[in-house]
């Protein structure tokens, strides 16, 4: 199966005034319904978006490969361990896939049928990431650290320029997607948006060097959930990606030129009590990842994995907690209220990012 292609422009023509006939609002609601249920059953959701074009990911994509294809010393200078890794590099061989440390999600994975069944990491992903904060923070917040200042790497003049306009795009588009999920749910349209306010956004784009680690099988990403609200990715220049629907089946993500892919993460399944569950998902080197290795050969390009990826978040001191209906979801009894720095922090420390608290 493909995942659905929402295009935003007529949700986003309705927004800015424009008097929808009768029949037309009919359409905004279907397709509202439309975003609320792949979000449900599949854990994600292809959109259109006039206002982030092509161009703007691959201008995204040429300046990160040019940072990445420094030396390892070089990179590190942006490494800040002591702030978690929220901002700045987080080298290779430091992010510990969630699969192999969760008990819980081991035994789920040897429940499923075997051509499910994720790949199996040897230990910490070897990518490396860049967190970039996008959008404003908190003047006044108890989580410090998950806010901090952005580093700039020095020798690349476009860096700061680039990185704040493709987040902030990106970050326009979830905030829609987040307005069109609502009215979706039957909530109030703004009822995931109003906690966003100065949320510890980050743009995070990973780099995977292919040269080093280009064999059929290398996992770049375990088999993970993301702890964030919705994250959202640009078009990579190679595949790679495979998700899990809700009913359990694997599949390889494509995503055609101009699209960008929504994923739900853990902060949306506390809000919805259960209702969406935080895709699960994983960055595994295909045999379409290596046709796409070839063909960067013949052409000269840079043969670094680049995921164009930002994860949107619920403000660090807002409460998760299920919303409206959602209180009475069956399993809503799971997601007790929570401060979400707290919730953030304690992930974190699981996937170490963060020295160790009791989960």
């Amino acid at each position: 199966m493909d995942l659905p292609v929402v295009d935003l422009a007529p949700f986003l023509q309705a927004a800015a005034g424009d008097a929808a006939p009768a029949e037309a609002e009919e359409a905004l609601r279907a397709l509202c319904a439309t975003v609320s249920a792949s979000l449900r059953d599949t854990g994600a959701l292809l959109v259109k978006d006039p206002r982030c074009t092509a161009a703007d990911n691959d201008r995204f994509l040429d300046v990160v490969e040019r940072y990445f294809a420094r030396s390892d010393d070089s990179k590190r200078l942006q490494e800040r361990p002591h702030l978690h890794y929220q901002v700045g590099v987080t080298p290779e061989g430091v992010e510990v896939p969630r699969s192999l440390v969760d008990k819980e999600m081991q035994d789920r994975i040897k429940s499923m049928p075997e051509e499910f069944q994720p790949a199996t990491p040897k230990g910490p992903d070897p990518k490396w990431r860049y967190m970039w904060r996008v959008g404003p923070r908190p003047s006044n917040t108890r989580f410090k650290e998950l806010n901090a200042e952005p580093v700039i790497p020095d020798g690349l003049p476009e860096w700061k320029e680039t990185m704040d306009s493709w987040g902030a795009k990106m970050i326009s588009a979830i905030e829609v997607v987040a307005e069109m999920a609502a009215i979706g749910f039957g909530l109030s349209k703004d009822a995931f948006t109003s906690l966003m306010k100065e949320g510890p956004h980050l743009l995070a784009p990973t780099g995977s060097n292919l040269l080093r680690h280009g064999s059929e099988g290398t996992v770049f990403a375990g088999f993970h959930y993301d702890l964030n609200f919705l994250t959202i990715h640009g078009r990579s220049r190679f595949p790679g990606l495979n998700i899990w629907l809700r009913n359990g089946k694997k599949m390889e993500v494509k995503v055609p030129v101009g699209c960008l892919l929504i994923q739900s993460g853990k902060q949306l399944e506390w809000l919805t009590g259960g209702e969406c569950l935080a895709g699960m998902h994983e960055v595994v080197v295909t045999k379409r990842t290596l046709e796409a290795i070839e063909l960067a050969k013949e052409q000269n390009r840079s043969l670094w994995r680049i995921s164009s990826t930002l994860f949107s978040h619920i403000a660090s001191d807002a409460t998760l907690k299920p919303l409206g209906h959602f209180a009475e979801a069956p399993n809503a009894h799971s997601y007790p209220p929570i401060c979400a720095g707290e919730y953030v922090e304690q992930e974190l420390s699981a996937i170490n990012l963060k020295g160790k608290v009791a989960l």
